[in-house]
């Protein structure tokens, strides 16, 4: 059976710090994210499966994205857990905001592993990750292949 990717793409709205860089994104900052995902694999053959035809039901490749990933990361602040910036991390917490520390500097480079773990965790073992593109901003953006690592 041949081989299909599948790609679904998803919004989100992220702050973050860059610890120790030597520019204007070592102040708090935010990012309109935009990652899409593509998974690969066969089309269901069982004509009995109400999937059948689907490599994975968009709707579940969004379940899996949106819970590991969107809902986590939409409208949070994320800060290197070993930043300066963790007197502020727990300001904003203990006020309420979304702030989540991560053990990495939150670069897209950084974030694109982290979420490439978390969605092939979560994928069924007939689906594989392919790919992700990570865009920050118009013109930026990063990619993570699974042929490559």
């Amino acid at each position: 059976m041949s081989k299909i990717r599948i790609t679904k793409q998803f919004d989100f709205e992220t702050g973050h710090a860059l610890y120790g860089y030597d520019g204007k994104c070592k102040n708090v900052h935010g990012h309109s994210y935009k990652l899409s995902v593509t998974v690969i694999g066969s089309p269901i053959s069982d004509k009995n499966n109400v999937k059948y035809g689907m490599v994975i039901d968009f709707k579940d490749l969004k379940h899996i994205v949106s819970s590991e990933i969107v809902d986590k990361f939409d409208h949070a602040t994320v800060f290197n857990k070993n930043t300066p910036h963790i007197e502020l991390a727990n300001e904003l917490q203990n006020r309420g905001h979304n702030v989540i520390l991560v053990d990495y500097q939150p670069t897209s480079e950084m974030m694109i592993i982290d979420f490439a773990e978390k969605i092939k965790a979560k994928l069924p073992s007939n689906i594989s990750l392919h790919s992700l593109k990570l865009q920050e901003t118009g013109t930026s953006f990063a990619e993570w292949f699974a042929s490559e690592n």
